[in-house]
């Protein structure tokens, strides 16, 4: 099953006075080792907020694993491929905001271009309004190549204007190398994305490798990683209501982009 059919609860989306949202269907990339069951929290509280359907792609863990490689890059991105142009078909909008969680808000960048990528192209700026990524390591002081070879060929907020860039960071953990495990555990994830253990991030990522440069950026008090790390975390609906109020004047038409950071 693609994760399409089940979901079609678009019909019901709507608010008090009947009238249906703004907002393009929203289409939510997870991260690292996660599957669509991890967001079953974070998928209704954004139905309710933005009144229309939110789809999840059906990655799953071995697609995961696979994704130290190009090849399992290529894996992810065909299936948010298939998943894109399948809700435009059946919503009949004409392109969708993409959430991307962790490792998935940095594969969404390259989903965006027109360039081949081993051999096909997606040219995702064509069918995706914007993009909100949610503790993405963008930034990478020794991060893996794939990462790297991203911020080298798509740098920042690469497709501005045809697509708006938001950035959520979550300030939650500062990193100390002699303390408690999970503090200890931040310090070295730091240290190994943006080079400085004793910073700020949402126990996974610092801040400063979330925050996209060119984008609008947004951080939030006290949000985690992820439920494993702490919690709110970016999918629990009150971390939810928090980063979309920022976000949606990116992605509602007419309003403004000008969000700065919190």
């Amino acid at each position: 099953m693609d994760g399409i059919a089940e979901e079609r609860r678009g019909d019901r989306l709507r608010d008090s006075a009947g009238e249906r949202s703004d907002c393009p269907p929203v289409v939510i990339l997870g991260g690292f080792l996660a599957t669509r069951r991890h967001y079953w929290e974070m998928q209704p509280a954004l139905e309710k907020l933005v009144r229309q359907k939110v789809f999840v792609v059906p990655t799953t863990t071995l697609d995961w694993l696979l994704a130290y490689r190009p090849f399992g890059w290529g894996r992810i991105l065909k299936k948010l491929d298939r998943t894109v142009r399948k809700v435009l078909a059946r919503t009949g909008a004409g392109k969708v905001v993409l959430v991307g969680h962790s490792l998935g808000g940095v594969i969404a960048r390259v989903y965006l271009s027109p360039e081949p990528f081993r051999g096909r192209a997606y040219a995702g700026k064509d069918l995706v309004q914007a993009l909100i990524t949610l503790g993405s390591p963008h930034r990478n002081g020794r991060g893996d190549t794939m990462r790297h070879w991203v911020e080298q060929t798509y740098p920042g907020a690469y497709f501005e204007p045809a697509v708006r860039y938001v950035s959520v960071a979550g300030k939650a953990r500062r990193g100390e190398l002699d303390a408690r495990t999970a503090d200890r555990e931040a310090y070295r994830s730091y240290e190994y994305l943006c080079g400085r253990g004793d910073v700020w991030g949402d126990g996974r990522v610092p801040i400063q490798s979330a925050l996209l440069e060119g984008s609008a950026q947004v951080v939030l008090e006290g949000v985690f990683h992820s439920a494993k790390r702490g919690s709110p975390w970016y999918g629990s609906t009150r971390a939810v209501h928090e980063w979309w109020e920022q976000a949606r004047q990116c992605v509602a038409p007419g309003q403004s982009a000008d969000l700065g950071s919190r």
